[in-house]
């Protein structure tokens, strides 16, 4: 069964790298979005198995996001993705149901370890 996933980050560049791993996985990359209306209305619309969720939008927060799906009760698993690796943001973050969270920049050893937790 193939899984769909979600992209969610404004640097088209992370977008290329997480999309290229995850279609080498055999992933479905369903969607992609660069800010945080997006996120979630493209969440809520695909229903994706998998989102990655970068914690640095342009007009919102990553936690934020995870809020609004976790009170949606959005099935979705959700990796946090993000250059800020404040304990106290990955804890958030984490305790809001992410699977993990990644610290930008990540190896393919780190997202592929992520990605088989889900």
């Amino acid at each position: 069964m193939s899984k769909n996933v979600l992209i969610v980050d404004d640097s088209l560049y992370m977008r290329k790298i997480i999309k290229d791993f995850m279609e080498s996985y055999g992933y479905v990359v369903i969607g992609q979005a660069t800010n945080g209306e997006e996120a979630i209305d493209m969440a809520f619309e695909l229903m994706p198995d998998l989102i990655t969720l970068d914690n640095i939008l342009p007009d919102m927060i990553g936690t934020d996001i995870l809020k609004v799906y976790k009170d949606e009760g959005l099935p979705s698993k959700v990796i946090m993705i993000s250059a800020v690796g404040q304990e106290s943001v990955m804890n958030e973050g984490l305790s809001l149901g992410a699977i993990d969270y990644l610290i930008k920049p990540f190896t393919n050893e780190q997202l592929f370890e992520a990605v088989t937790k889900v």
